[in-house]
């Protein structure tokens, strides 16, 4: 079997970095914040195994692929740009994709808006939630939601702020945020997605003493090299697009997911936590809703916290699509 290969691809004006392994229908891996193609280290030789052409890209902001400088180059419709530029630079005409955390947004809105190329879909860690006619903007509902407390994703909004904060020391920023959202720490010490405004970025997190069983020094390595090289800005940028997505998309109110899908998550996410409505109205929204897993003690990073199990479940979902 083949290895994993790096190249540089041109796509949506950008140029995106790749990883890759293997020949055969083309699976498209989205990862989120703050991780990188690395995140899918698992599922690539998995997939190819399998029988599969697995793509990680680098999305933009992030790794090896391009930064833009302005927070209007991070929108919705330039991140599914990339990606139906990276499907048609790989000479395919069809994909199936995968996204986790931020990764699950963009990947719901490619089979959204191009369900020509994005046949089936999978998605870990965070549930499709259609938005409504009813909504009302997102940065002003987090508000109404965190009350009196802070939200994380309302203190990412100021441009350097955060970025300040979990650059200061990357490498404990790394460590902290892989373990403390993940499913080892006890419920005291897990990550608050809501925290007092006068606590900083990583106040509600804990540092490991040691690190779980499935995260390395090595890999810890790996991503502390990538974001002391690119620092922070450009996936914090993504979070500073929300209300730009919710104004850019109002025709997709009350719009279903009808691709075959397959939702993976961990029991102890919070993000679970966060979203249990839209978990639990999944069927409602994604009518050809495969599979619908929750891992017990497995937490947000779950295809690398699980990556037997996700694999699994993740192959047999390819496997038995028609």
């Amino acid at each position: 079997m083949t290895s994993v290969t790096h190249r540089e691809v041109d796509t949506n004006g950008i140029k995106m970095h790749i990883a890759e392994q293997g020949q055969g229908p083309l699976v498209v891996l989205c990862h989120g914040f703050p991780e990188s193609w690395y995140s899918w280290r698992h599922q690539l030789s998995a997939l190819a195994e399998a029988g599969f052409h697995a793509v990680a890209p680098d999305q933009r902001g992030y790794g090896q692929t391009s930064r833009p400088e302005t927070i209007e180059a991070y929108n919705i419709f330039q991140l599914v740009g990339d990606i139906v530029g990276l499907v048609h630079a790989l000479g395919e005409e069809q994909a199936i994709i995968v996204g986790h955390d931020w990764g699950a947004l963009v990947a719901w809105h490619c089979a959204l808006l191009r369900p020509d190329i994005f046949h089936a879909i999978s998605l870990l860690s965070v549930p499709y939630r259609p938005r409504t006619w009813s909504d009302i903007q997102p940065t002003q509902a987090m508000k109404l939601m965190a009350g009196e407390q802070e939200f994380y994703q309302l203190h990412f909004q100021e441009p350097g702020k955060a970025e300040a904060e979990l650059e200061f020391d990357v490498r404990t920023s790394i460590r902290t945020i892989l373990y403390t959202a993940s499913g080892d720490p006890p419920p005291e010490k897990r990550w608050r997605f809501l925290y007092d405004k006068s606590e900083k970025t990583l106040d509600p997190s804990s540092v490991p003493e040691q690190l779980p069983s499935w995260l390395t020094e090595e890999d810890i390595d790996f991503f502390t090299a990538s974001f002391e090289q690119t620092g922070f800005r450009g996936g914090l940028n993504w979070y500073r697009n929300i209300d730009a997505m919710w104004e850019l998309t109002p025709f997709l109110s009350e719009a279903k997911l009808r691709q075959p899908t397959l939702f993976v998550a961990g029991e102890a996410d919070a993000v679970i936590a966060m979203y249990r409505e839209a978990f639990d109205s999944l069927e409602q929204n994604v009518p050809n809703l495969r599979q619908k897993v929750l891992l017990p003690g497995a937490g947000h990073w779950i295809q690398q916290e699980r990556p037997a199990e996700v694999n699994r479940l993740l192959i047999k979902f390819l496997k038995d699509l028609d």
